[in-house]
């Protein structure tokens, strides 16, 4: 298995006059997680947004080994395909590309489906509750092979029956050799669980 880490060193994050945060600095490695705390507009999303290269930090650097999956608040799934399309649209893109594991099955046919999605496969994603679109989101990325998963609020939207399965399919990428971010307000339950209380690192 390849080597898995992400790390942060020095990261500062501007929007607009106002410094979210500075001075930030963590590691990470197979099989660890860090749950990113803090109230609204202290700055988790973007964060997370700067560790996936989707936004430039105001200081600092980021480091990462292996490939890299993001879950937010949009599922990036194609709003007007059946579901199975959709999630079958981004395993053809994810068998090109490395992955640090093989991805477990996530749709019918004889094989596992964690996140209950087997009878909504026919229905456009458009039609989705916002706890089904969030349990397809999940899906995608347990399917995509990626070892970094960087999770922006991964249980809103579920109920309790579906959050715990949403941390059981976080522990399981966590027990094959991957890790993962998470911002979330709601608890978490999972081993090697480390917090990071963003708003110490308010400017």
């Amino acid at each position: 298995m390849t080597v898995t880490t992400l790390s942060a060193q020095g990261l500062a994050c501007r929007r607009g006059d106002r410094i979210l945060f500075r001075g930030l600095d963590f590691a990470l490695q197979a099989g660890e997680a860090l749950h990113l705390a803090g109230p609204n507009g202290v700055g988790k999303s973007s964060l997370i947004r700067i560790l996936a290269g989707l936004r430039e930090a105001y200081a600092g650097t980021v480091e990462r080994q292996g490939a890299l999956a993001l879950l937010d608040e949009r599922p990036a799934l194609d709003g007007h395909l059946p579901l199975g399309q959709a999630l079958d649209f981004w395993r053809r893109i994810d068998r090109a590309q490395p992955q640090h594991a093989a991805p477990p099955p996530t749709t019918t046919g004889g094989r596992a489906d964690p996140f209950g999605l087997d009878d909504l496969l026919d229905v456009p994603v458009r039609y989705l509750s916002t706890g089904q679109r969030k349990r397809a989101g999940l899906a995608r990325l347990a399917a995509s092979g990626a070892a970094i998963w960087l999770l922006d609020e991964p249980l809103n939207g579920l109920d309790a029956h579906w959050a715990l399965a949403a941390q059981a399919a976080i522990a399981a990428h966590l027990a094959a050799g991957g890790l993962a971010l998470i911002a979330s307000h709601q608890p978490l339950t999972l081993d090697h669980l480390r917090t990071l209380a963003l708003a110490e690192y308010a400017a």
